[in-house]
Formats: C-alpha cells, sequence, structure tokens
C-alpha cells in the first residue's frame, strides 16, 4: 500500500494536539486529571497530548476490541484490559483515536460511569461523524474528517502502519 494519501501532517498532528492540551490545561487548572487512553490506537495522541498539558496528570489504559482485523467494525464490543487503578472521583478524560460509529465509546462511557468519575470527557483526535450510529460527541477534538479508512500516528490497518507520523487515507 504505497499509495497512502497523507490527509494530515505531522506538523498540523502538533499544532491541533498542542491547541488541545492547552485547552484541557484550561479546564482543568489547578486540578489532576486521568488520561485515560484506548489501547492500541490511542498511545501516540495520548503520549503528546499528554505532554501539552500542564496541569498534573497520570496515564491508565483499557483495551477493548471491535474491528478485527478488517476495516468494518463488527459491532460488537469486548472490553480486553479494564483500568488499573480506581476512577472513583476522579477527572477522567478517555483518550481515543477516532470516534467513528460511537459504539467503542458508548460502551466505554457506560462502564466508566459506573466508576464514578467526578469528571469523564472524551478527547477524540478523529471524529468522523457520517459513520455515527451512537448519539455521542467528544468534549475534545482534533479533526473531523470524512468517511476514509485511516491509519498513521497509531492508527493501524491489520496491525501495520501505526508508527507513520502523517495520518494517511487507504485507497
Amino acid at each position: 500500500m504505497s499509495d497512502l494519501r497523507v490527509l494530515f501532517t505531522r506538523q498540523q498532528i502538533a499544532e491541533r494536539v498542542a491547541e488541545l492540551g492547552a485547552q484541557i490545561s484550561r479546564d482543568f487548572e489547578g486540578e489532576t486529571v486521568t488520561l485515560l487512553g484506548v489501547l492500541k490506537g490511542a498511545t501516540i495522541f495520548l503520549s503528546d497530548l499528554s505532554r501539552n498539558i500542564t496541569c498534573d496528570s497520570t496515564f491508565d489504559f483499557i483495551s477493548v476490541s471491535s474491528y478485527g482485523n478488517g476495516k468494518q467494525n463488527s459491532g460488537e464490543v469486548k472490553m480486553m484490559k479494564d483500568v488499573d487503578q480506581s476512577m472513583e472521583g476522579k477527572n477522567v478524560i478517555l483518550v481515543e483515536d477516532i470516534l467513528d460509529t460511537g459504539l467503542t465509546l458508548s460502551y466505554l462511557t457506560r462502564v466508566l460511569e459506573a466508576h464514578r468519575p467526578r469528571t469523564l470527557r472524551i478527547a477524540a483526535l478523529l471524529d468522523k461523524a457520517a459513520r455515527r450510529i451512537q448519539p455521542i460527541h467528544a468534549d475534545y477534538v482534533g479533526f473531523t474528517i470524512p468517511d476514509e479508512f485511516v491509519v498513521g500516528y497509531g492508527m493501524d490497518y491489520a496491525e501495520r502502519y501505526r508508527n507513520l507520523p502523517d495520518i494517511c487515507v487507504v485507497p
């Protein structure tokens, strides 16, 4: 797949992630936030976002499965790894690479609300609203994208292309 088309360059991504980090820092000034990354796709976004947040922050990770090895979402979400620490009373920001159908994030917000966080927000690098099935929105959005399959910056196609520094469209 050498015919990938760049949708967002590493520079565009860096600038937007810095803006999101500044917004989160303002929203939670003087407080601690727990960045809860959705494995594996959100790891690079979470790393860069965290370095742009000036308030005290901690990390945790959660893993769900819904894609398998294809381009189509299976529609089923399965918990693979839950949080390691209690989320009760904490300011939690669920960090996701892409908000697509909304099935995964709807499932995760239901699971996390049961942990009784003080606040629960969603930070999504990409928002693909055209494919939304569940009515959910992110509080912090990097970019709104058309209904195209993207890879790079942590996102994959059958576990490949996660290491690309740009976000690219798969033809």
